[in-house]
């Protein structure tokens, strides 16, 4: 029996490809991945979380995109699903951002978000 392709749950651009690349090229010891999650908090709810990973838990949904190896808490799972994670640079700031369909607002600092997770309720309601 053939193995079913899984839907990826989040995926990177280029950009956001080559600077997490840079960052883990930079660490002390080669990290495993970058685990990248929500949190509650900040004004608007939520807030997008990144941090260096050493290992995978056991139940985190691992992504590779670009040759970048991203983690996923199963907790995070519905807050992020169809996210692309993008890196922008200006002449004032750079970081990284998310384009999430999940998203449904964000305070003006833009260090917070709303976000709904997904569900078949939403999905049907948006046919």
């Amino acid at each position: 029996m053939a193995a079913r392709k899984r839907f990826q749950v989040m995926s990177l651009t280029e950009a956001a490809a080559s600077r997490v690349q840079e960052i883990m090229d930079g660490a002390a010891s080669r990290p495993f991945g970058l685990r990248v999650g929500v949190k509650n908090g900040g004004c608007a709810g939520m807030s997008y979380t990144m941090e260096m990973a050493e290992a995978a838990a056991p139940a985190d949904e691992v992504i590779e995109d670009k040759g970048v190896r991203i983690l996923i808490d199963p907790k995070a799972v519905l807050f992020l699903l169809g996210t692309e994670m993008d890196f922008k640079a200006d002449k004032l700031s750079s970081g990284f951002v998310f384009q999430n369909p999940n998203q449904t607002s964000a305070c003006g600092c833009g260090e917070s978000v709303a976000i709904t997770p997904a569900s078949p309720e939403a999905l049907a309601g948006a046919a």
